[in-house]
């Protein structure tokens, strides 16, 4: 576990790379945090454990970044179609904690780690982000058409865990 103090108002509690990562304030007690969120964090710590065990049996991609751009370019727009919605720019970067997010305008921003993965959990990412342009928040609306598509999708949300820390490993 490590502790980070910052100039925040509120704590927060990460794991982005498998280790518990406490954000906060500056005078606040960590062990508080701890006992109050224990249940918590040893469901994440759980959960994570299997993923870690999970990516030592996985193999990355090592498709080139272009061909994955003119595939993700494919795949947005044959779910433009089926969801009815339209994205205005594609952008790729490294991004530290998160396979892709989608802004209120229609900008898609994808992870390039992306090429590492395979097609269908490409796909998932892709369908994701872009139902938050449907419904912003992961509400039971925003569920609902993730499961018109995806009915395993915490399965691969689960895969995807595995292929993070797979990556985060430096194994590209």
């Amino acid at each position: 576990m490590k502790v980070n103090y910052r100039n925040i108002k509120y704590p927060r509690m990460e794991f982005r790379t498998g280790e518990l990562l406490l954000i906060l304030p500056y005078g606040t007690e960590p062990v508080a945090l701890i006992d109050k969120y224990s249940n918590w964090i040893d469901e994440k710590k759980s959960f994570i454990k299997k993923a870690l065990k999970k990516s030592d049996n996985l193999t990355l991609n090592k498709s080139d970044l272009e061909t994955v751009k003119m595939r993700v370019r494919n795949i947005v727009k044959k779910y433009s179609a089926e969801l009815g919605i339209s994205v205005n720019r594609i952008i790729f970067r490294e991004l530290k904690s998160k396979w892709g997010s989608c802004s209120k305008s229609g900008t898609l921003t994808l992870n390039k780690d992306m090429r590492f993965l395979p097609d269908n959990l490409i796909k998932y990412i892709v369908f994701h982000e872009m139902t938050h342009l449907i419904s912003p928040k992961h509400d039971v609306k925003f569920w609902q058409i993730i499961e018109t598509k995806f009915k395993n999708h915490q399965q691969l949300e689960a895969k995807l865990f595995s292929y993070w820390f797979l990556i985060q490993r430096g194994e590209k």
